[in-house]
């Protein structure tokens, strides 16, 4: 996940818009387990390329709930990061971890609702240092 950033240029400027996005699993269910996580990541790699953002660094936090640092064109509007990121993952975690859905109801695997802020390049060090803590467990 630390490969070189594709940064969008137009003539003499360079920008990219960085995000820090944060949601949870529905009930907050401890279901993402070590072997979920390193399918999320693969995951949202794949799913970050074929929709033209770039995911930086993914970490899930105490089993329930994930913390995403993306960076995307202006033109991706960070919603669609989240909604690309919570529905193709949902499907395609229940299609690979049928017992996920004995632990929650109604076939969502995530909360309806998410957290995001821009991130500013002075910040961004701060962001990926509190992610990497979410690995540890908040140590």
């Amino acid at each position: 996940m630390n490969k070189k950033s594709k940064i969008t240029h137009a003539r003499t400027c360079v920008y990219n818009v960085n995000y820090h996005i944060v949601w949870s699993v529905k009930y907050r269910r401890k279901v993402l387990a070590h072997e979920i996580e390193q399918y999320l990541k693969t995951l949202f790699q794949e799913i970050a390329e074929e929709k033209g953002f770039e995911i930086i660094m993914m970490e899930v936090g105490e089993q329930d709930h994930i913390h995403v640092f993306a960076t995307a064109h202006p033109k991706i509007a960070p919603s669609y990061i989240v909604k690309m990121l919570k529905g193709v993952s949902g499907r395609k975690l229940f299609l690979k971890f049928p017992e996920i859905k004995q632990k929650l109801w109604k076939g969502h695997l995530w909360n309806n609702s998410y957290y995001i802020e821009t991130v500013g390049s002075i910040s961004a060090d701060v962001i990926k240092k509190y992610i990497a803590k979410q690995k540890k467990g908040g140590e």
